[in-house]
C-alpha cells in the first residue's frame, strides 16, 4: 500500500500534528526546541504560510497554518521538518533521524472548527501538566511572545458588530456615505 495522500487545496487552513521519531522527547531540550521554533517562524516570515497558532511539546508539534498560494501543505511540513533537521542534529551531536515521514492534519472549515484548534493548542501544555497557565508555555503561541498571522475572514467568528453586514445587513444611505467622506 502506498503513502496516504493529504486532501488539500489552496487557501484552506489546517490544524496539524508532527510527532518526533518513536515519540522521543527530543524537544524537551530547550536548545533543540529553540531551533525548531526559529525555523517554524523563519518559514512563516518567508511567506511560505501564515502561522495562526502553535505549541511545541516534548515529542510533537501542533500548529494551525494556511499554506500560501505557492506552498502546499506537504511542502510547508517538509520545510518545517527538513530545515530543522540539520541544525537540530548539530545541537544533538547526532545524525539520527528524529522526524518520521508523514504528519496528521485536519481541515478547519468554519469558525467553530477554528476555535477548537487554538483552544487545544492553548491548553495542551496545561493538560499535560507542563505549566499551570497557557501564557507560561515557553514554546507556545499562547504565551503572547510570538507574532501570529490573523485567520482568514471565513473562519472568524461572528461578533455583534459583524452580524448586520452582508446581504442581511442594512443598505447604506446617502447620508451615511457622505458622513464618512
Amino acid at each position: 500500500m502506498g503513502r496516504l495522500r493529504h486532501r488539500t487545496a489552496p487557501g484552506w487552513t489546517y490544524f496539524g500534528t508532527a510527532k518526533a521519531w518513536q515519540n522521543v522527547a527530543v524537544f524537551q531540550v530547550a536548545a533543540i526546541a529553540e531551533v525548531l521554533l526559529a525555523k517554524l517562524l523563519e518559514d512563516r516570515n518567508r511567506n511560505h504560510y501564515p502561522l495562526h497558532e502553535f505549541v511545541l511539546m516534548p515529542n510533537h508539534l501542533h500548529r494551525v497554518l494556511t499554506p500560501s498560494s505557492t506552498t502546499t501543505l506537504e511542502k510547508a511540513m517538509n520545510l518545517i521538518k527538513g530545515r530543522s533537521s540539520h541544525p537540530v542534529n548539530r545541537v544533538r551531536q547526532s545524525n539520527m533521524q528524529f522526524w518520521p515521514s508523514g504528519f496528521h492534519e485536519s481541515r478547519i472549515r468554519d469558525a467553530a472548527d477554528h476555535q477548537k484548534g487554538p483552544d487545544y493548542i492553548c491548553f495542551n501544555s496545561v493538560v499535560a501538566k507542563r505549566v499551570e497557565n497557557p501564557i507560561d508555555g515557553l514554546f507556545s503561541s499562547a504565551s503572547g511572545k510570538y507574532e501570529l498571522d490573523p485567520i482568514r475572514q471565513g473562519l472568524k467568528p461572528l461578533t455583534n458588530a459583524s452580524k448586520g453586514v452582508g446581504p442581511e445587513g442594512p443598505t447604506p444611505t446617502a447620508n451615511v456615505r457622505s458622513a464618512g467622506a
